[in-house]
């Protein structure tokens, strides 16, 4: 699929943006679609307690708030956690080629079942009792233990602290 998304963003614009900059805020007008060409970027809510919840963590090949080719605005912030270089295609162009392109519309829902089925895994990872339970079930769906300096992204993935990660991992020492 990955060719097939880089057909999507043919002729886009380059953003490059430094780590902590914001793409876009929670009730930004949705203009434009977004692929990440390197980099990473978090789509982040805010619970009502003010907790930081991480939606979905976007890598270099990914379209960042896939949803947002059809909604009128943006449900969520979307971060830089490094230096991401980005391309950008007017939402409207984005949608055309959809239409247009029926092999493309294919794949472009195949991708975003994909997306629908992690986002259910990572809702029922969030609903597991315990940090173990949580950590084995992130590690189950072959995801490997990022270095110990980004531990505290993991602990908010998973929506546990990173002291009862911490604790988790030193108890697997």
């Amino acid at each position: 699929m990955a060719a097939q998304l880089e057909a999507l963003f043919q002729n886009s614009r380059s953003v490059a943006l430094l780590r902590g900059s914001k793409v876009f805020l929670i009730g930004d007008t949705v203009r434009n679609m977004y692929r990440i060409a390197e980099g990473q970027v978090d789509l982040i809510r805010h619970t009502a307690d003010g907790r930081r919840m991480i939606l979905h963590r976007a890598r270099a090949g990914e379209v960042l708030a896939e949803a947002s080719a059809y909604s009128r605005s943006y449900h969520c912030d979307a971060i830089v956690t490094e230096d991401t270089s980005l391309q950008s295609v007017p939402v409207d162009r984005f949608r055309a080629a959809l239409v247009a392109e029926p092999h493309l519309a294919e794949a472009w829902a195949a991708g975003l079942a994909r997306e629908l089925q992690r986002a259910r895994t990572n809702a029922e990872i969030r609903n597991m009792r315990t940090v173990s339970e949580r950590l084995d079930a992130w590690e189950s769906g072959g995801r490997v233990m990022p270095p110990k300096g980004q531990w505290q992204a993991l602990a908010e993935e998973i929506g546990v602290s990173r002291e009862a990660l911490y604790r988790e991992l030193a108890k697997r020492r």
